[in-house]
């Protein structure tokens, strides 16, 4: 069986409902801002368990399809489904579903750590017994214990960071959108998400990660989407990139740069090595 197949299984057997293996489908999905598009009719679907990758240069459209996805930002065409639900027919049950980590997180800074993780808790409606089990794990793995009762405006950026993705985490979500996860993290905390992320696809749950870091994306990611010009330029597992590309040995930097044709940067590299 499939790592994916087998994390299917799993998050059936959590009790969730599963009438297909896409917790998330994305069809025809397009935004303009004035005569320019920025998604330009995108359609992709994420099964459960699986780590999904989305990739692409400065302006492809990553961010907007990400604003889209966490119910920030209306599509002017196509649907979001996740868990067969539409996201703009039923926002508020999707959005129990889903976790989002931002890459600039917003936090009330005159709230506690505490506090904070309290607020969350109480919008998706988790039991206080699973909050009281949850928090104290991810606070001693982010090492935030000592600083809990402390008010955010006096945490550092990376602190902030780990606060809100302890903040979904112990939600435990079906779907985690996630957009550069490992900014302002040091290696420890970095590795310990890492580690977290494959441990929720283990459970059959699912994350939709963009990121620039393609050394995370190649470690994590069952498959990757590269997105271009607003459009899905290449999709599919390493294996299959790399044969798209004609780059068999190559790791992904080559095979995102090949495929993306930013071929005016080898004459760049030459230069400065010369």
């Amino acid at each position: 069986m499939s790592k994916t197949a087998k994390s299917v299984q799993g998050g059936c057997d959590r009790g969730r409902d599963c009438p297909s293996a896409a917790i998330l489908a994305i069809e025809g999905l397009t935004r303009k801002f004035g005569d320019f598009t920025a998604v330009d009719d995108l359609n992709l679907e994420i099964s459960r368990g699986e780590i999904f990758g989305f990739l692409g240069p400065n302006g492809a459209g990553k961010t907007t399809t990400i604003k889209m996805l966490a119910g920030l930002l209306k599509p002017d065409r196509g649907r979001i489904l996740i868990n067969g639900m539409d996201l703009m027919a039923e926002p508020e049950k999707c959005k129990q579903l889903t976790g989002y980590i931002p890459d600039r997180p917003f936090l009330y800074e005159k709230l506690t750590g505490d506090e904070f993780l309290r607020f969350i808790a109480s919008l998706y409606r988790l039991p206080a017994e699973k909050y009281n089990e949850r928090v104290p794990e991810y606070l001693k793995l982010f090492d935030l214990t000592d600083w809990r009762h402390h008010l955010i405006e006096s945490y550092s950026h990376g602190m902030r960071q780990k606060l809100i993705i302890s903040s979904t985490l112990i939600l435990d979500p079906p779907l985690i959108i996630v957009d550069e996860p490992m900014v302002g993290l040091d290696p420890k905390s970095a590795k310990i998400v890492k580690e977290l992320f494959k441990k929720h696809a283990r459970n059959g749950g699912s994350i939709f990660l963009s990121s620039h870091s393609l050394e995370i994306a190649e470690e994590l990611c069952d498959r990757i989407g590269i997105i271009l010009n607003g459009k899905i330029r290449s999709i599919g597992d390493i294996a299959a990139l790399r044969r798209e590309a004609s780059l068999e040995e190559s790791g992904l930097e080559e095979v995102f740069l090949q495929l993306t044709g930013a071929y005016e940067l080898q004459e760049i590299i030459h230069a400065l090595r010369r």
